[in-house]
This record gives structure tokens, C-alpha cells and sequence, in this order.
């Protein structure tokens, strides 16, 4: 028989708070769009979360502005200045992206 506490778990080892401490949650709904946007694109990306930064950034930054966690500079957060060169290039390519499908679409109906 196993020493394991509770659910399997060893009593020889003390818990370990989280490393950013603990923030309260949003009990008032204070970011839920920013939230729903989250995780919407999150799902139409196929919960790649590389894609969906620009949504994880607002959600973050709608936290801190609500008290909802501690402020911090955002490149702590993974946020830096290589995130701000791919967001725009991300941007940029959304754009010619739309345009294309746009001129394609526009071609189609002169057919």
C-alpha cells in the first residue's frame, strides 16, 4: 500500500503558492469581452495561442486596468518589442490577405 494522501498525493510535500501570487478573479464580468475575444479566437485558430497574442495582451491590459491583477510592463509578460514587430507584420499580412480575396471575388463577377 502507497503513503499518498488525499487523491494520490504525497504528504511529505507542502504546496507551492503560484509564482505571480494569487489576483482575484473577474466576479463582475469587468473583461468579458476581452475574454470572449480571447477565447473565440482561440477556438477558430484550432487553440494555437501564438495567433491569438494580440487578444491575450487586451485581456491582460483590461486586468491591470481594472485592478484585477498587478500592474506590470508588459515585457515581462512576454509582450517586448519582437511581439510588437510580429503583431504588425501579422496586421499587414490580414491585409493584403483581405485585399486579395477582395480582388479575387471582384474578378469572379466580371466573368
Amino acid at each position: 500500500m502507497s503513503a499518498g494522501g488525499a487523491f494520490g498525493g504525497n504528504r511529505g510535500v507542502s504546496p507551492v503558492p503560484p509564482e505571480k501570487g494569487v489576483f482575484p478573479l473577474d466576479h463582475t464580468h469587468l473583461c468579458d469581452l476581452e475574454k470572449k475575444e480571447y477565447i473565440s479566437c482561440l477556438k477558430s485558430s484550432g487553440h494555437k495561442s501564438e495567433k491569438c497574442r494580440l487578444f491575450s495582451k487586451k485581456y491582460l491590459e483590461c486586468r491591470m486596468e481594472k485592478n484585477l491583477m498587478a500592474k506590470q510592463d508588459m515585457s515581462e509578460l512576454g509582450f517586448g518589442k519582437e511581439y510588437d514587430k510580429e503583431a504588425s507584420e501579422e496586421k499587414q499580412n490580414g491585409r493584403i490577405d483581405r485585399l486579395k480575396w477582395f480582388v479575387d471575388g471582384f474578378l469572379k463577377l466580371g466573368e
